[in-house]
């Protein structure tokens, strides 16, 4: 087997599409090929992410504003850049991480309707030239998802959202995917759930097969 460079895969979809599921089924092909990964998420994945992530999820007692919520998205993906995800991938290390920048143009752009030139912009600003190697989103109607998510307990502050927002995401999400298809793999996650691996497994496989003969 050649050397196999850092490779930056992200898993994006909207709230009850199974990510944490199939981020499982990645985890596992990347462990049967032998590669050195981290595991991270967003917002999250630093200390200053995290508690980010509990205020902009779960304090519904925090009015935030739509591009204080925008900032607050970028500031802990800086932190996230500089602290886990730069260095591991400096290190030769796979990084794989449950949601990022294509969420705050879904959610943010999308959902919430804001200035996607101003997503782009700080996108810039925070990343650079960086950018992911690989998306996999997995993509569910709208009602399916929010049964699903509905038997998770609590809903977040996305989760609570109107239908017509959660509909602009997937629709921001598709129209994404279909800009960049080199990037995506969408994946039907609304077929059963060892379909859906299924697909997830393959789409993994080929890549790093692809990666690994250049």
């Amino acid at each position: 087997m050649g050397a196999v460079q850092g490779k930056f895969i992200t898993v994006e979809g909207q709230d009850g599409a199974g990510k944490s599921t199939n981020i499982e089924v990645i985890e596992s092909v990347l462990t049967q090929h032998s590669i050195d990964y981290v595991h991270t998420r967003e917002p999250g994945g630093t200390e200053l992410g995290e508690r980010l992530r509990e205020l902009l999820l779960n304090d519904s007692d925090a009015m935030i504003g739509d591009t204080a919520e925008l900032m607050i998205i970028f500031a802990a993906r800086a932190q996230h850049l500089d602290q886990v995800i730069k260095p591991a991938l400096a290190a030769g290390k796979w990084v794989l991480c449950d949601r990022f920048t294509d969420a705050t143009y879904a959610y943010q752009g999308g959902g919430r309707e804001l200035d996607v030139q101003t997503i782009a912009a700080l996108e810039t600003l925070v990343q650079g030239t960086l950018r992911p190697d690989l998306t996999v989103l997995l993509d569910v109607p709208v009602a399916v998802g929010e049964q699903r998510a509905d038997n998770r307990g609590e809903p977040d502050r996305f989760e609570q959202q109107q239908q017509s927002f959660k509909q602009r995401v997937r629709a921001c999400y598709l129209a994404r995917a279909s800009d960049e298809p080199a990037r995506f793999r969408v994946v039907d996650a609304s077929l059963a759930l060892d379909q859906v691996q299924a697909q997830v497994e393959q789409v993994l496989v080929d890549y790093i097969q692809r990666v690994q003969t250049g």
